[in-house]
C-alpha cells in the first residue's frame, strides 16, 4: 500500500452467512467487490473465509463508510455484524509509527482464522511484517479436547496413544507452522508433553524415569518446524507479476 494511514476493519457475522443459506455469500462477495471498484478512492483489500471477512482501507474515512453501508446492506437480509467481534483498528506498515507521534501505544492485534495478527518488524533487515501467532483461546481449547481424548486412552497400549499423538500433533502444525509462530508452537508441546507425563503417572501409580520419558516423547511428539512461506512469497506464486490482472485493483 502507498504512505498513509492504513485501516484494519475485522467483523464476523453471526453464521449467517454460511454457503447453504438462504442469503448465498456470493452476494455480498458482488456486493462487496462492486463497492471496492465504485465507491472507494484509495486500494481495498478483502479477505474472507466463509462467514469471517477482515477488509483492508487506505484511509480511515472510508473504512467508516463501508462499515456502516455494509451494516445496511445485511439489514436488509435480516443479518447483523457480531457486536464483540467487529472493529474498526488502525493497522499497518506505519501505523505503529504514527500512533507513537500521537502519544498512544502500540498497534491493536485482531484474530482472524485462529492467529493473532499484529504489526511487528522482521530481525533479519527491520522490514515491516505482520506475525501471526496461534490465538490463545485455539490453543487452549485444542490442549483440553487432547486432554479429555488421553484420559479415554489411558489403559491403551502406549505405543498406540503414542501414534495418535504424532497424528494429531502433525495436523496441528500442518495449520499453525507458519513464520514467527514457532514459539507459541513450543508451548503447545511442552503443554502436551506435561499432559501426557501426568496421564502416565496416574496409570502406573509411580513416577516414570525421565529417561523413558524423554525416548517418548521423541518418538511421538515431533518438533515444530516452520512448513509454510511468508505471505508475500505464497501470494507472488499465486498471482505473479506477469499475469494480466496482477496490477489490477
Amino acid at each position: 500500500m502507498r504512505r498513509g494511514r492504513e485501516s484494519a476493519y475485522d467483523r464476523k457475522a453471526p453464521h449467517g452467512l454460511p454457503p447453504t443459506s438462504l442469503v448465498p455469500t456470493n452476494l455480498f462477495d458482488l456486493w462487496i467487490e462492486t463497492w471496492r471498484r465504485k465507491v472507494a478512492k484509495g486500494d481495498v483489500i478483502v479477505v474472507r473465509y466463509a462467514d469471517d471477512l477482515v477488509v483492508g482501507f487506505e484511509n480511515r474515512m472510508e473504512a467508516g463508510r463501508f462499515l456502516e453501508e455494509f451494516r445496511e446492506r445485511l439489514a436488509k437480509f435480516g443479518l447483523e455484524l457480531h457486536p464483540e467481534k467487529t472493529r474498526l483498528i488502525e493497522f499497518g506498515r506505519f501505523a505503529a509509527q504514527d500512533r507513537e507521534r500521537r502519544g498512544e501505544g502500540k498497534p491493536e492485534t485482531f484474530t482472524f482464522l485462529g492467529f493473532t495478527h499484529f504489526c511487528g518488524k522482521r530481525r533479519s533487515n527491520g522490514a515491516f511484517i505482520v506475525w501471526r501467532k496461534t490465538a490463545k483461546k485455539r490453543m487452549v481449547a485444542k490442549l483440553q479436547a487432547i486432554k479429555a481424548e488421553l484420559r479415554q486412552r489411558m489403559h491403551e497400549p502406549i505405543s498406540e496413544v503414542g501414534a495418535w499423538l504424532r497424528k494429531v500433533v502433525t495436523g496441528y502444525y500442518r495449520y499453525h507452522a507458519v513464520p514467527g509462530n514457532i514459539d507459541r508452537l513450543s508451548v503447545f508441546g511442552q503443554r502436551l508433553r506435561r499432559l501426557w507425563r501426568l496421564l502416565l503417572r496416574r496409570r502406573s501409580q509411580r513416577r516414570v524415569a525421565w529417561d523413558r520419558l524423554t525416548l517418548l516423547f521423541a518418538r511421538w511428539i515431533p518438533v515444530p518446524r516452520v512448513l509454510h512461506p511468508y505471505p508475500v512469497e505464497r501470494f507472488l506464486a499465486i498471482h505473479p507479476r506477469w499475469e494480466p490482472y496482477a496490477l489490477k485493483r
